[in-house]
């Protein structure tokens, strides 16, 4: 991936919903003219979320995802709602989309009450509207106020997928929401409001039997770009020549940054006078709830034998030899507490709904989930009573730094008085 794309958790996700045959599918291909999902007169065609990266315009990068219809029946059919209904915790736009012939269904009500729980910003789109033979544009001087086949609010319009009738208007329409997200979203920074331009800013990132070949992983390549777009100095460095890369520079750096894994010894060798913090601590203030990562952090003293911790990593990979996530983590957490625990390991889109098995939440700092999703994730243990913590500050807890690599951060460093 260069630093001039734009990853799939910073785009706006556009989530299709709806019943079975109310023409999701053709909706959503009609949007992206793309045959990107089957369509069939098959109730039940689509069997999971199908989600594709991809540029949109009027919009620009986005996600859309459409999703099992939220009607389906059977063991199987619980399923599919299941995971059409987890899509909402990842959505930042919903598109409702109902059959015109039909009008709205419970199931649809049931689903634009969702939205309006969740806060998100929806459209619903009555579309077969070539299949009704009074005109698009008739509004409620013609139409009967209680007429369920007719779009009358500024978030509702008539469509037709099969023809195109309106399609372009309804872009548009997800285009303004788009645009206010994107706003909303553009206005954080991983670390640009820390520094100043002219800054010198040292990046500590360990190159080892886990790094990905012949590229930095992605909170390092955001973080990176995030400095040089402040007009600060980036100086990357891996931990081994930290030494001597803090000797050579003319100036005191403004801000020492290091992946969680060489906390301990990047905390050695950085002057106490220097700020430090890690790319993990970062990612939890940006997308996460900083606070709520440090007050979980507090459960790891209070760890009795035989509890269950969650160790939970947004993305999937080869587990290799010394996995921060499976071996370094439990073996930190384990030497700390000096407990008997239990460790369950998830990664990926799987969270678990049932928090009450374990005693803590240990999350990565969750680059490769959009911000809606990893607070969904936090907001989820935080209903259940289940403290919830991030990978860098559960490190910096163990190795005792927790208060120097949250000092940039006041009203967090006030949490722990």
């Amino acid at each position: 991936m260069s630093l001039n794309d734009k990853v799939s958790a910073e785009r706006v996700h556009i989530g299709f919903f709806g019943l079975r045959n109310a023409g999701k599918s053709s909706v959503v291909n009609a949007v992206t003219g793309q045959s990107l999902s089957l369509v069939s007169e098959t109730k039940g065609t689509t069997t999971d979320p199908v989600q594709k990266a991809m540029e949109l315009l009027p919009i620009g990068p986005v996600v859309i995802i459409d999703t099992p219809g939220i009607d389906d029946v059977g063991a199987l059919g619980e399923m599919r709602v299941k995971r059409a209904l987890q899509v909402l915790d990842k959505t930042d736009i919903a598109i409702l989309v109902v059959d015109s012939e039909k009008g709205l269904q419970q199931a649809d009500k049931e689903l634009l009450k969702l939205f309006d729980e969740k806060k998100l910003p929806h459209i619903t789109v009555y579309n077969k509207a070539d299949l009704i033979t009074t005109p698009l544009s008739a509004k409620s001087a013609d139409v009967p106020p209680a007429h369920p086949r007719y779009a009358k609010q500024e978030n509702e319009i008539c469509v037709s997928a099969k023809n195109g009738d309106q399609i372009q208007e309804l872009k548009e329409l997800i285009g303004k929401l788009a645009n206010a997200v994107s706003s909303e979203s553009d206005e954080k920074r991983i670390v640009a409001d820390l520094i100043r331009p002219q800054d010198l800013v040292v990046l500590v990132v360990p190159i080892d039997s886990a790094a990905p070949k012949g590229r930095l992983i992605l909170p390092q390549q955001q973080t990176i770009r995030d400095v040089l777009e402040s007009g600060a100095i980036s100086v990357v460095t891996r931990e081994t020549e930290l030494s001597q890369t803090l000797h050579s520079l003319a100036k005191k750096p403004a801000l020492v940054i290091t992946d969680s894994q060489a906390f301990k010894k990047v905390d050695q060798e950085t002057p106490s006078d220097v700020p430090l913090t890690s790319f993990s601590i970062l990612f939890a203030r940006y997308k996460g709830d900083l606070k709520e990562a440090v007050h979980g952090a507090a459960q790891l003293d209070k760890l009795q034998d035989g509890d269950t911790v969650l160790i939970s990593e947004g993305c999937t990979h080869h587990r290799q030899c010394g996995d921060i996530g499976t071996v370094k983590l439990p073996a930190w957490i384990r030497s700390y507490t000096k407990k008997e625990l239990n460790f369950v390991f998830t990664s990926g889109g799987e969270f678990p709904e049932d928090l009450s098995p374990y005693a803590l939440v240990v999350h990565c700092g969750g680059c490769m989930l959009n911000e809606r999703e990893m607070k969904s994730r936090i907001a989820h243990a935080v209903a259940q009573n289940v403290p919830v913590t991030n990978y860098g500050i559960c490190i910096a807890q163990v190795h005792g730094i927790l208060k120097r690599s949250v000092g940039m951060f006041p009203d967090v460093e006030a949490e722990l008085q």
